[in-house]
């Protein structure tokens, strides 16, 4: 069998701070910090922050709270929320898209709260994805679904598809810019509860958010496409597993196979959560005699109960594209070299951390169809093999919610123990996995950076 090539642990400089703190921070330091931030957002540099002073346990709380305020600093100039708003008001705002990704792209959308929130600090944000009717009434009706839905208090975002037609598509290139735009925009606001953050949609807008849910689940608390059925290939169940997920069909929607496809989708969450008890929450229906129209309501009030845990010590990864592009980052993993050479196949990243030790599997997937539409050529059921990673380099983050830093921390990959001593904590990693994630929630102090 093949073994790990090599293990380098990145020895990230560190330093202490506190903006507020003087004994903690210089000021030019701070200034430096928030104008690597503004260049990380403006110019997409992938060079790394690099200071050089350690931190200790007792700093971290402190430390992690003056990166986020350096972080909400810098995106001052490029946020593209207004002030929140009653949604009543039907306020209409846009982004418009970059060109290279799709010319000509304005995406309209309404952003607003509703309920009272006097009493709530953060809010709950529902993204909402119409279907691929003209636009222009699936937007009025995704406006009076959000005004409608029991689910406050709430923030929504109730984008209009920027173009119309076959090739256009809510999880396209120029699509994810703005999902990822707009979850910066929200958690820099201060205004939205980071571990309540929930996305579905209808028809079109169904396919979009169970594609999207697994591309992006690591900041879901949870996901409810409607009237919709992806084959899993796009919508790797295995990413879920830390998301509460609601897929509803009718049982006679048999469009582009809709219900065969959601019965998939069943068969696949059913089968991971048996082998995985406590995780894989689901409810995937498929609604007797009912077609394309469903009862819409009961989606988000079923989805509001549940939060996201973003010091999940069990994370799965399909690192799969979409549009023709893989995330860099899930979870608290970030790869520095992928390990799939190309993209006949993907690469699965399965992580345990129990106690301190870390086991990490790396694999890479390789999809075969097994049944195909013969009249549109959807590829609808596919058979999945595993090989183990012999490549790549992927950067694994830790806080003092998984592992206790205070002690030796051991790390095995694919079945190897390749590190055993206790790991340097430095606002290095920390503003590199803020810039990386722009999360309040996954800022990290310690990092093992392996290859594979």
């Amino acid at each position: 069998m093949n073994t790990i090539k090599s293990l380098t642990l990145v020895a990230m400089a560190t330093m202490t701070f506190g903006a507020h703190a003087k004994d903690k921070i210089n000021e030019q330091t701070y200034n430096n910090i928030v104008n690597y931030f503004e260049s990380y957002i403006t110019d997409r540099t992938d060079a790394p922050y690099k200071v050089s002073t350690k931190l200790k346990v007792a700093d971290l709380a402190e430390a992690r709270a003056e990166v986020w305020q350096a972080w909400v600093k810098a995106n001052e100039a490029d946020t593209i929320l207004p002030e929140l708003r009653p949604l009543s008001l039907r306020d209409s705002l846009s982004w418009a898209l970059p060109d290279s990704l799709e010319p000509n792209a304005l995406m309209d959308y309404f952003y607003g709260f509703k309920g009272d929130t006097a009493t709530v600090e953060k809010l709950p944000l529902f993204l909402y994805l119409h279907g691929s009717g003209p636009r222009d009434a699936e937007w009025d009706t995704g406006f009076r679904l959000a005004e409608m839905f029991d689910d406050s208090p709430s923030v929504y975002v109730v984008p209009r598809i920027p173009n119309e037609g076959e090739y256009y598509r809510w999880y396209q290139q120029s699509k994810q810019w703005a999902w990822e735009r707009l979850l910066r925009s929200a958690l820099a606001s201060g205004k939205i509860d980071p571990n309540r953050i929930y996305l579905f949609g209808i028809s079109e807008g169904g396919y979009g958010s169970q594609r999207l849910a697994s591309f992006y689940a690591d900041y879901l608390a949870g996901a409810g496409p409607m009237a919709g059925g992806e084959p899993l290939k796009n919508a790797p169940v295995e990413n879920l597993r830390n998301v509460a997920f609601s897929l509803r069909t009718g049982a006679d929607d048999h469009g582009f196979y809709r219900d065969l496809l959601t019965s998939y989708t069943k068969h696949a969450l059913d089968s991971v959560a048996v082998e995985n008890p406590g995780y894989y929450i689901h409810e995937v229906e498929l609604i007797p005699g009912r077609g394309h129209h469903i009862d819409y309501r009961v989606t988000t009030p079923w989805l509001k109960q549940f939060t996201r845990q973003p010091h999940a010590t069990r994370l799965t990864w399909e690192n799969f594209e979409m549009d023709g592009r893989y995330r860099d980052g899930f979870g608290n993993l970030y790869v520095m070299e992928r390990s799939n050479p190309n993209d006949s196949t993907r690469t699965l990243y399965d992580m345990t951390i129990a106690g301190n030790t870390i086991r990490l599997n790396v694999q890479l997937v390789t999809y075969t169809t097994t049944q195909t539409d013969p009249h549109w050529g959807i590829h609808l059921k596919f058979n999945k093999s595993y090989t183990r990673a012999t490549e790549g380099r992927v950067k694994i983050y830790l806080d003092e919610q998984m592992v206790d830093l205070t002690k030796p921390v051991t790390l095995i990959i694919n079945g190897h123990e390749v590190f055993y001593g206790r790991v340097d904590l430095n606002v290095e990693n920390m503003v590199n996995s803020c810039a990386e994630f722009f999360d309040p929630e996954r800022i990290f102090p310690a990092a093992l950076d392996v290859y594979l």
